[in-house]
C-alpha cells in the first residue's frame, strides 16, 4: 500500500462524533464532625472559647450554619502554628496564609490542599518548630477536609483530560494482540515513550512526522504478518542475548538437563522452510570463551528436538575460532503461526570450582569471571523458503470471519470483515463513514491481487487510522465553556479497559457501553470485578506497577563490577520478576494493599533465594516461598528491585531512598533534589556522616532533614538488596525517622511507621493509580475525590479490588470538563 496515500488519509481527521451530556449529579457535603472538649489543654481550651465567642452565629459563605466556626477554628490553629513562616512578612515557599485566614476554607481551594498534604505527611510545622499533639493534627485536618469536601461536593471539578490520547508502545502491542490475535514486539517498531508525572501513558497527544512514519511501517508489517501475505523475498529476524547473561545454568522454559540458551517465540509467516543460524559469543579477541571440550548444542521447535550439534575447540596452533560455529544452520519446515524456538546446550556434569571461596554466580566477564562454557550471542531465523500458504493461524482465523464463494461475494464479504475489525479497532460501532477509506483501498487492491491482498491494504489503512492511533474523547456539541459532563459510556468502556488492561474494551464491556448499560455503580463494578479477573489484567503488574516502583529503570543499572562482581542480567531479571508475581499475587487475591508493605511470603527462583540467603530453594522455576518471621525480606521495601533502582551504582543512597517513599509510599514527594557530590566530604566517612555535613548547609537541610531520616532505615541493604550487618567493618546504624517525628531502628520500625497510618499509604496509592487511570497528572481538585476512594475502602480493609471500584466509580474517571 502506498505511504503517500495513508498519510493523506492520516492528515485528514473524521469529523468529531457527538458525545451526550448528562446532568450533574450533586453530592451531599460531608458533615463536620464534634470537637472533642476533653482532648484538649486548658490553653487550647481558652483558645477555642474566644473562636467560639468571636464566631458566634456566622454562617459559611454557603449560608448554612456552623461553616463559619468550623473555618475560625482552622484559621485560629493554623495562625498558632504556621503563620511565622507563611504570612504577610514571611512568605515561606511562596504561600501566604494569613492574607486569605479571614476567608472561608473553601474558597481557596488550591492553596488549602496544600497545607492538607503538607500536615498529612506531618512535614509541617517543621522539626524544630513548634507542631501540634497528634490529637490536634488529627483534628485539624478532619475540619480541613470537611469544609474542602463539602465546597468541592456542591460542584465538582472533575479535570480535563486531554482530548487526543495516542496509543503509547506498551498499548500498541496489547491491542494488536486483542484485536488480530498476533503478539508483536513494539520495542522493534516503535520508539520508547517518554514518562510524565511517572507514567508513559500521559504526554502521549502529539504525533511528529518521524513518529508518523514508524506507525505507517508497523501498520503494514503488522497487516502482512497478521494476513499472511506472501513475500516477494524471504525475510529475516535476528535476536541477540544480553552480553551479560551467564549461561551456565538451565533456562526457564527449556528441557531439564540443559544450560543456557533462550527461549524464543516468533511468529513464522507462513507455511514454509526456515534457516536457523547459531552463533557462540566471543571475546575481544574473537575467541569463543569456555570452549575447551566438546559441547552438544540442542535446537528445539515447540520443545521438541529438531537438530543437535556438536561444538568442537579449533585444532592446531593457530585456532581458527571462526569455523568453530559456521556449521551452526539447519532448514526445517515450519507451519504458519506463533512457535517457541529453543537453543542451549546439554550441561555437561557439574564438578566443584577449585578455589578458596564460594565461587560467583555471575560468568560473563571474560577479565574477571569468565565463561566456563561456550554461550549462545545470537540467533537468527530466516524465510520463508519454498512457502506452501498462509495456513492456519489464530491471526486469520480471527480477521476472516467470512469466506467469498464466488466474486461477487466478495465485497460484501469485505465489509463484514472490516466492519468487525473497526468496531473492535475504533472502540465503538462503525459509521458508514469509517468504512468510506478501507473499503476504497480493498477495492482497488483486490481488482489486482486478489481478495486477501485487498484486506491486508483496508487493514493497514485502519491500522493507521486517526481513530484507532488515537482514543478520543470530544465535547458534547454545544456545551458552554467551564461545563461538567458526563462521558459517554462508549468512552467510559475505552477508560476501563486500557486502565485495567492496557488495550481495547472486548465484546462484553462494549456491548454493555453501545446500550447504555455502563451509567449505575452497581454496573461499572460488575465490570471491574470481571475484568480484574481476566488475565489480561497482569497489565496492572507489568505496566502500571513498573512504572510506579520505578522497576523499568532496571533495564538501565549496572552496578560496579568491582564491588558487586556477582551481578548480572540474570539477577536482574529475577529481581524485576519477583516484583511483578509479588504485586500480580495482591491484585489476584484481592489482600488489602497494605501487604504490599509487609508480607510473609514472596516469589523466588534459586538465584534470587541464593542472593538473598534463603535455603532450599532450587531450580530456574520462580515459586511462591513462605518467609520464616524474622525473615529479612517480604514487602516491596525489601525487594532487590526497589533496593537497586534507589542506589548508585558504588553504594546505597539513603537520599534517594528516602525520596522514593516520600514519592511513592507517603505521597509527599520532596522538590527536586541534587545529587550529593562525594568529592565535598572526606571519602573516609560513612554515608551517613556524609549526609550529616551535607545537613549542615541550611540550604540543603530543609529537604534533607525530612528525606534522609526515612532513607537511613534501609541502610541494612546494600546497593544490590543483600542484606548486611558491617559496611567496612563498621556496624550498620540503621536508626530512621518518618516526617511525623516517629523513631524507629531498621525496615521493620520502617514498616510499621507506616501500617501504624495505613490511609496514607492508600491515598499515595490512589493517586498513583488515578494518574495512570486518567492519563494526566493529579489537581488540588481531584483530592476531595481521593479521599472519598479512601475513605469507603478503609471498611473493606484497603483491599485491592475496593480501591479499583473507587476510581472507576469516581467523578474525575466518569466526568470531564469542557475548556
Amino acid at each position: 500500500m502506498p505511504r503517500k496515500a495513508n498519510r493523506a488519509m492520516l492528515a485528514s481527521q473524521s469529523k468529531p462524533r457527538t458525545t451526550v451530556g448528562f446532568p450533574l449529579v450533586s453530592e451531599r457535603p460531608l458533615e463536620a464532625g464534634r470537637l472533642s472538649l476533653k482532648a484538649l489543654s486548658q490553653s487550647k481550651l481558652y483558645l477555642l472559647l474566644f473562636c467560639l465567642a468571636a464566631s458566634i452565629g456566622a454562617n459559611g459563605a454557603d449560608g448554612q450554619p456552623g461553616a463559619g466556626r468550623q473555618d475560625s477554628r482552622v484559621h485560629a490553629w493554623i495562625n498558632q502554628y504556621c503563620v511565622d513562616c507563611h504570612g504577610e512578612d514571611k512568605k515561606s515557599g511562596e504561600l501566604d496564609l494569613q492574607s486569605v485566614g479571614s476567608n472561608p476554607v473553601g474558597g481557596h481551594q488550591e492553596i488549602w490542599e496544600k497545607v492538607v498534604r503538607k500536615l498529612r505527611a506531618r512535614q509541617m510545622p517543621p522539626p524544630g518548630k513548634q507542631r501540634p499533639d497528634e490529637a490536634t493534627y488529627k483534628e485539624l485536618l478532619t475540619r480541613l477536609e470537611a469544609s474542602l469536601d463539602s465546597a468541592w461536593g456542591k460542584s465538582p471539578n472533575p479535570g480535563r483530560t486531554a482530548t487526543f490520547r495516542r496509543l503509547n508502545r506498551v498499548e500498541y502491542q496489547n491491542v494488536i494482540r486483542d484485536l488480530l490475535a498476533l503478539e508483536i514486539d513494539t520495542s522493534e517498531l516503535l520508539p520508547k515513550d517518554d514518562a510524565s508525572h511517572g507514567f508513559d501513558n500521559v504526554t502521549v497527544g502529539d504525533l511528529s512526522p518521524t513518529l508518523l512514519d514508524r506507525y505507517i511501517t508497523a501498520a503494514q508489517k503488522i497487516s502482512r504478518l497478521a494476513v499472511g501475505a506472501p513475500r516477494r523475498v524471504p525475510g529475516g529476524d535476528t535476536f541477540r542475548l544480553r552480553a551479560d547473561i551467564t549461561q551456565e545454568e538451565r533456562v526457564e522454559g527449556l528441557p531439564v538437563g540443559t544450560r543456557g540458551g533462550a527461549l524464543i517465540p516468533h511468529t513464522f509467516p507462513r507455511d514454509g522452510e526456515y534457516e536457523i543460524q547459531i552463533r557462540l559469543t566471543r571475546d575481544r579477541n574473537e575467541v569463543v570463551e569456555g570452549l575447551i571440550e566438546d559441547h552438544e548444542l540442542e535446537v528445539l521447535l515447540d520443545r521438541e528436538r529438531v537438530k543437535l550439534f556438536t561444538v568442537s575447540p579449533p585444532k592446531g596452533r593457530n585456532k581458527n575460532y571462526e569455523i568453530v560455529d559456521a556449521h551452526l544452520k539447519l532448514r526445517l519446515p515450519v507451519k504458519a503461526g506463533r512457535h517457541e524456538l529453543g537453543v542451549t546446550f546439554l550441561k555437561n556434569p557439574s564438578a566443584l570450582i577449585e578455589n578458596r571461596r564460594q565461587p560467583y554466580n555471575a560468568r560473563f566477564n571474560y577479565h574477571r569471571h569468565p565463561r566456563l562454557a561456550p554461550a549462545i550471542y545470537q540467533v537468527s531465523v530466516n524465510g520463508p523458503y519454498n512457502s506452501t500458504g498462509p495456513g492456519k493461524t489464530p491471526s486469520r482465523d480471527r480477521i476472516f470471519v467470512c469466506r467469498p464463494a464466488k466474486s461477487a461475494e466478495e465485497t460484501q464479504c469485505a465489509e463484514r470483515i472490516l466492519s468487525t475489525l473497526i468496531r473492535r479497532a475504533y472502540r465503538r460501532p462503525a459509521t458508514r463513514e469509517d468504512m468510506e477509506r478501507p473499503m476504497k483501498f480493498f477495492l482497488e487492491t483486490s481488482a489486482q491481487d486478489g481478495f486477501e491482498a485487498g484486506i491486508e491494504t483496508a487493514l493497514s489503512a485502519i491500522l493507521v487510522s486517526p481513530q484507532f492511533l488515537f482514543r478520543v474523547e470530544n465535547d458534547p456539541s454545544p456545551a458552554p465553556p467551564n461545563t461538567t459532563y458526563r462521558i459517554s459510556d462508549l468512552d467510559l468502556a475505552s477508560r476501563l479497559s486500557f486502565f485495567l488492561w492496557s488495550s481495547i474494551p472486548d465484546d462484553e464491556l462494549l456491548d454493555a457501553a453501545a446500550r447504555g448499560r455502563l451509567r449505575k455503580p452497581a454496573a461499572i463494578e460488575k465490570q471491574v470485578r470481571r475484568m480484574l479477573a481476566d488475565p489480561r489484567s497482569q497489565a496492572l503488574a507489568s505496566n502500571f506497577a513498573e512504572q510506579w516502583l520505578h522497576v523499568r529503570n532496571l533495564e538501565s543499572i549496572t552496578p560496579d563490577a568491582r564491588l558487586f562482581p556477582d551481578f548480572d542480567d540474570n539477577l536482574r531479571q529475577a529481581f524485576r520478576q519477583e516484583t511483578a508475581l509479588f504485586f500480580a499475587s495482591v491484585l489476584r487475591e484481592d489482600r488489602g494493599i497494605l501487604t504490599l508493605l509487609k508480607a510473609n511470603y514472596s516469589y523466588l527462583n534459586e538465584r534470587l533465594a541464593k542472593h538473598y540467603g534463603i535455603p532450599h530453594v532450587y531450580g530456574s522455576r520462580f515459586r511462591r516461598v513462605a518467609l520464616e518471621r524474622e525473615s529479612e525480606r517480604g514487602g516491596l521495601l525489601r525487594q532487590g528491585s526497589v533496593l537497586t533502582v534507589t542506589s548508585y551504582a558504588t553504594r546505597t543512597s539513603p537520599v534517594l531512598r528516602g525520596k522514593w517513599i516520600l514519592e511513592n509510599i507517603l505521597g509527599a514527594p520532596p522538590p527536586n533534589v541534587p545529587a550529593l557530590r562525594d568529592n565535598t566530604v572526606s571519602a573516609a566517612l560513612s554515608v551517613r556522616a556524609r549526609l550529616a555535613e551535607h545537613r549542615a548547609n541550611p540550604a540543603c537541610a530543609s529537604c534533607h532533614n525530612v528525606m534522609d531520616p526515612v532513607g537511613f532505615a534501609l541502610e541494612n541493604f546494600d546497593a544490590v538488596g543483600r542484606w548486611r550487618n558491617f559496611e567496612e567493618g563498621l556496624p550498620i546504624d540503621s536508626a530512621g525517622g518518618l516526617p511525623d517525628g516517629s523513631q524507629f531502628t531498621g525496615v521493620s520500625g520502617l514498616e510499621q511507621g507506616l501500617l501504624d497510618r495505613p490511609e496514607i499509604f492508600a491515598g499515595a496509592l490512589t493517586e498513583k493509580l488515578l494518574t495512570y487511570a486518567l492519563g494526566r497528572g493529579i489537581e488540588y481538585y481531584d483530592a476531595p475525590a481521593i479521599r472519598k476512594i479512601v475513605r469507603e475502602a478503609q471498611p473493606k480493609g484497603f483491599s485491592f479490588s475496593s480501591i479499583i471500584i473507587g476510581i472507576a466509580n469516581s467523578v474525575p474517571f466518569n466526568m470531564r470538563r469542557t475548556p
